[in-house]
């Protein structure tokens, strides 16, 4: 019988060329979507069971976690971008988005663990970001989110490696799927960071607009979940092994005086 995946945000960006990379590999493949009725018949992979799941929701977590059956991998890819001052994100935007990027994929990981330990033999990825290594201006609630998941992978790794069960992390750097539109923006009316902030929003949309393609983090997804020791982390994008270097050798503070030069603002 081949191995059943879970993809959650399958319907777009890494998340549908990972359903898709998968089922090429012949792996029975579960996507997730808020709203699966609504995915038209352009955005549908074909082989790709499409269920509903809203991570926000956990009655709707609960649901989906009656019907699944056994599940080999688990791919935690579905999330939500998010950017702004720190001093005027709305506390239930940044809950919301904790809950969609954090507590979400950590519910649904702590259902699949004990079948993959019983049977011993499972993967999970999660699906993180370079940000949470680099953090950004403007990018501390989304950093916080990818850190704290990364963080559960870590720790976790530990815990279930012995039986088999192996917990990585994907960071991808700038990533040209249109996440960019679908970015969630705050600033205040007559916010003293206004200048900086558009200049930073206008210089990420440049880099992600140049950035690596879905299929090339699907690719690393696969090659973490085809390992027979995957490695707590797998960065892709953004000159990921120069940039890692760099942050080894360099003091911290020169390290964010050249993110803020990148960015185009004053430090």
């Amino acid at each position: 019988m081949p191995r059943t995946a879970v993809v959650t945000g399958a319907s777009s960006g890494i998340g549908k060329a990972t359903a898709a990379a998968l089922v090429r590999r012949g792996y029975r493949v579960i996507g997730t979507s808020r709203k699966p009725e609504g995915i038209g018949d352009e955005a549908r992979v074909a082989g790709v069971e499409y269920r509903a799941l809203d991570l926000t929701d956990t009655g709707s977590i609960e649901a989906f976690v009656a019907e699944l059956g056994e599940v080999d991998v688990l791919v935690n890819n579905a999330g939500e971008s998010q950017a702004g001052p720190l001093a005027e994100l709305p506390t239930d935007a940044v809950e919301r988005l904790f809950r969609l990027n954090v507590l979400g994929p950590v519910t649904l990981t702590q259902a699949v663990l004990p079948g993959m330990r019983e049977r011993g033999y499972g993967r999970v990825v999660m699906v993180g970001s370079m940000i949470a290594s680099f953090p950004m201006p403007y990018r501390s609630s989304y950093g916080a989110t990818k850190a704290a998941l990364k963080g559960f992978a870590v720790a976790a790794r530990f815990e279930e490696s012995p039986f088999g069960v192996w917990i990585t992390t994907i960071e991808p750097g700038q990533i040209n799927t249109g996440l960019r539109e679908r970015r969630t923006k705050y600033l205040s009316d007559g916010s003293p960071h206004t200048a900086d902030f558009t200049k930073f929003i206008a210089k990420l949309d440049e880099a992600q607009g140049k950035g690596i393609t879905a299929d090339r983090v699907a690719d690393t997804i696969v090659q973490a979940v085809e390992a027979d020791r995957p490695r707590p982390l797998y960065a892709v994008g953004s000159n990921a092994p120069v940039m890692f270097a760099v942050r080894r050798l360099l003091p911290r503070t020169v390290l964010e005086r050249l993110i803020a030069r990148v960015h185009g603002l004053s430090r």
